[in-house]
């Protein structure tokens, strides 16, 4: 019998040095889990009422098996229970109210339920696997790695890492590439995510930090600081930009980049399946770096709108398609790569847009202003656009204008000034009419014009402002880009519907901050928390108010 017990103490051992070793975990969680799986056959022969404990010494594999119990008075659960008397038996101190251990006989191992230990076993041993390499990926994100590909799954690319296994979704890999089982593979650990069935690690080879990384393995100027890259933007698998500045004045960016014979930048085209690669220099100043950004088309002019994101850029006729490239991918490319919405058009197109916005603008000025036209003309040629530049810049600026002295200039002041409360006079009135309340019109930032577009949305309450969130208040328009079927043909809209994102917030068009934003919608809550004190103050004092009537009586 000895023998016996002997060997099967062994083979335990055993089992529980071989199962962390190859599954590179803990022996302690293996055995643990050998513990598990003994209670709950022990618990299946003893009884499952019982509270049943094993504990497997992992340098002799002895098992020992006992059962806890309390010390009562009146026994009521014979499995869990024990009187006093029968207690001190087992444990010469014992007194009521004590949790005391019950030896139970050795299990016999050759007679547990084997396939009910083993699963217990598997399951801890595979969710000890799972933590570890998730603990392992946690942190290597943005790390280019190499696996084997193991399968291909509806399009997704599964990938053995060695350890752990990785999937490169569908739109994370570079299109028309041919994932076949067996072949290496490099990509991008985007994220790691933990999950019921263990760590998910995504896998990206179509993002522009693939590229960056590759770069950074093919040029040591970039791996030791030396070169950045500031910018990229990727169309996977067709073209691609990046935008590189040097730290140090006697290297080249561009030329290290590109390598000798263009060796190291066509290490990284091959890797990305032939994808072409633009290499810009960088440059703190935006319009330069917009215009080395549409490479190789050349640039006329550049004209920057700061507060709404937007570049206009002016190309010569013969430059209009290279500009914009095939499907729109040179302008997009250089869109992402500046951070900034690019609208290309040509001379004659911008000189049309210049004539119209002269126009418009000073026809409003005539009209609003009362001045004849050529004086009209004179306020818009020097800048002036809207009538509150004309209210309110200093009266010199406005009297040094050619042909301007100060009783002009002070006179064309009070007429805009006039004109502005003319305007929130009208809007004030449509306002009422839309039934927006008094309230509103007391939040911070907000003008009268702005107050119509609220009411023309239906918010005509605080409430209705204050169930928004900042981005539905204030976020600008996005608009789909401009693109041309062919070089010749007129330009024209992209033919979707409108994305949410598209549609922008109901004040959208007046440039409001983000810090704005907030301000206007905490001003429009701040009656919640009003309405929850004055409900707190009521219910203080009407809880007071027995108290009062009970001191009374007791004086009485």
């Amino acid at each position: 019998m000895a023998s016996a017990i002997s060997a099967n103490k062994a083979e335990l051992l055993a089992i529980a040095n071989a199962v962390a070793s190859e599954k590179m975990i803990d022996k302690a969680i293996v055995i643990e889990a050998m513990e598990e799986a003994i209670q709950k056959s022990a618990r299946n022969r003893y009884g499952a009422e019982n509270d049943i404990r094993a504990k497997l010494d992992p340098q002799t594999g002895d098992l020992r098996l006992w059962r806890v119990v309390e010390v009562v008075e009146e026994v009521e659960d014979y499995f869990k229970q024990v009187d006093l008397k029968q207690a001190q038996k087992l444990q010469d101190d014992a007194s009521v109210g004590d949790f005391i251990v019950d030896p139970l006989p050795p299990v016999d191992l050759g007679r547990i339920d084997a396939q009910s230990a083993k699963q217990v076993i598997f399951q801890k041993v595979r969710d000890a696997e799972r933590e570890r390499q998730f603990e392992e990926f946690k942190d290597r994100a943005g790390e280019v790695i190499t696996g084997v590909i193991k399968s291909v799954e509806f399009g997704h690319v599964i990938v053995n890492l060695g350890r752990a296994e990785g999937v490169i979704r569908r739109d994370q890999q570079i299109p028309r590439e041919a994932a076949r089982v067996g072949e290496r593979v490099r990509a991008l650990i985007s994220k790691v995510e933990r999950n019921n069935r263990g760590p998910q690690i995504f896998l990206t080879r179509a993002h522009p930090d693939f590229m960056r990384k590759l770069f950074a393995q093919e040029v040591p100027e970039i791996y030791d600081g030396i070169i950045e890259i500031k910018a990229a933007a990727r169309d996977p698998g067709s073209r691609a930009k990046i935008g590189v500045i040097s730290h140090d004045s006697s290297i080249d960016p561009v030329g290290a980049c590109v390598g000798m014979k263009g060796s190291r930048v066509q290490a990284v085209v091959q890797e990305l399946q032939g994808e072409k690669i633009d290499i810009i220099p960088w440059s703190e100043d935006g319009a330069t770096f917009i215009v080395n950004a549409l490479q190789p088309a050349t640039v006329s002019r550049v004209v920057l709108d700061e507060e709404a994101e937007r570049i206009e850029v002016v190309v010569p006729d013969d430059q209009l398609s290279l500009a914009i490239g095939r499907r729109g991918q040179n302008v997009r490319l250089a869109s992402q790569l500046t951070g900034n919405q690019i609208d290309i058009m040509t001379e004659e197109e911008a000189s049309e847009k210049r004539s119209k916005e002269f126009a418009e603008r000073s026809k409003m000025f005539e009209e609003e202003l009362d001045v004849d036209e050529t004086l009209s003309q004179l306020l818009v040629a020097e800048g002036f656009a809207e009538l509150e530049e004309v209210a309110y810049v200093q009266l010199e600026e406005l009297a040094t204008i050619e042909g301007f002295d100060e009783d002009l200039a002070e006179e064309l002041q009070n007429r805009a000034q006039e004109a502005i409360e003319r305007q929130e006079a009208a809007h004030r009135e449509t306002r009422r009419e839309l039934g927006v309340e008094d309230d509103v019109a007391e939040l911070p930032h907000l003008s009268e014009a702005m107050l119509v577009t609220l009411g023309q949305a239906g918010l005509k309450t605080l409430d209705d402002v204050a169930d928004l969130a900042t981005d539905e208040l204030i976020a600008k328009k996005r608009e789909a880009p401009r693109r041309r079927n062919n070089a010749d043909g007129p330009p024209m809209r992209r033919d979707r519907p409108m994305r949410e994102q598209d549609k922008g917030g109901v004040l959208g068009e007046y440039g409001l901050t983000e810090e704005q934003g907030n301000e206007i919608i905490m001003a429009a809550r701040a009656h919640w928390f009003e309405d929850d004190q004055d409900v707190s103050a009521k219910d203080s004092a009407e809880a007071a108010e027995p108290q009062e009537a009970a001191d009374a009586d007791s004086t009485q």
